[in-house]
């Protein structure tokens, strides 16, 4: 029987806040560069009063994909808590403008946290660094997980930075439990090399008995697996889950299943923003893969998406990726 979503992503609801500055603001202000760091609401204050003229768009890594994949035409969900307030109002809209359906329950107008936000510094070089106030979408709870919508689900698709919230563990198990129960598959993103040291047990717990495709960068990947060697951290992946997608920057990505293997080249286009980039590669890679595409379309179909949101401010993508993938010969 046909399901109603091909793809639920569970993640942190976020706004971005986007301002471009150069290296020097980051050694001024103290922002580690190309990584996301976690910060508390004055933090997050006193950024924003130093930063110049910022553009706010929806963003939150899984929330991205989510929205990649409605674009495409996908049938999509996406579960992340956000607040009654004014930033949780432009999150809810932006996404359910793409398409994507998106009913978790706000927290209400007098909870004492706010709608999560990331303050994206971008430099000249394309490169953001991440400034994260995780807000309401830190308590996301099992309460939030729809056992019902979970088991409709071809694919749930799990944000790695969500295992940062205290009951996030839980939140993901009841998700997994519902969704495999009813013969759905796992994806994962590992999201961060910094989340991957915070959480690397968890991680390795989740994705040797549960997820079926395992998203992640080269970094994350030598992080995960603690090694130099790349090739050895991506056969080991390939080892524990049944698909492995890895991206590799300017150098395409690797895809693996058993011992198959695909490299993908990259496709060229002059950075302006970084932010999202992984993001919309999972989401054209799962589209692809749900919609029937070999793993190398899948791949490429990934690369295309991802150049077309770092041609660009902001992780939602301005041109239509179908199209733009039928040109790029990824169709």
């Amino acid at each position: 029987m046909k399901k109603n979503f091909q793809v639920v992503g569970i993640g942190n609801a976020m706004v971005d806040i986007l301002a471009t500055e150069d290296d020097l603001f980051l050694e001024r202000y103290g922002v580690e560069k190309g990584i996301m760091q976690l910060i508390d609401m004055d933090r997050a204050v006193s950024l924003y009063s130093h930063i110049g003229p910022a553009k706010e768009i929806s963003g939150g890594s899984a929330a991205n994909t989510i929205a990649g994949i409605a674009h495409f035409g996908g049938r999509t969900a996406y579960v992340g808590k956000v607040k009654d307030d004014q930033l949780g109002a432009i999150f809810a809209h932006d996404l359910r403008a793409q398409g994507a359906v998106y009913e978790t329950q706000m927290a209400p107008h007098d909870a004492a946290d706010e709608t999560g936000r990331c303050i994206v510094v971008v430099t000249p070089d394309g490169e953001r660094s991440m400034n994260t106030y995780l807000g309401v979408t830190e308590f996301l709870s099992p309460d939030d997980i729809d056992p019902v919508q979970m088991a409709d689900a071809e694919w749930i698709y799990l944000e790695g930075y969500r295992f940062d919230g205290p009951a996030s563990h839980e939140a993901f198990a009841k998700a997994i439990k519902a969704c495999k129960g009813a013969g759905g598959k796992v994806s994962l993103t590992l999201s961060d090399p910094f989340c991957v040291e915070r959480h690397r047990d968890a991680f390795r717990e989740v994705i040797r008995k549960d997820v079926d495709l395992l998203f992640c960068n080269r970094a994350e990947m030598l992080s995960m697996y603690q090694t130099d060697d790349f090739d050895a951290a991506l056969k080991m992946a390939a080892s524990e889950v049944e698909i492995v997608a890895c991206t590799d920057a300017e150098n395409g990505a690797h895809i693996l299943q058993g011992k198959k293997r695909w490299h993908v080249l990259a496709t060229p286009v002059k950075v302006v923003d970084a932010t999202g980039a992984g993001d919309m590669f999972a989401g054209g890679f799962l589209w692809a893969l749900v919609n029937g595409y070999d793993l190398e379309t899948c791949g490429n179909v990934g690369c295309v998406s991802a150049a077309e949101i770092i041609s660009h401010i902001g992780a939602r993508p301005e041109t239509n990726l179908r199209i733009l993938c039928e040109k790029q010969g990824a169709l």
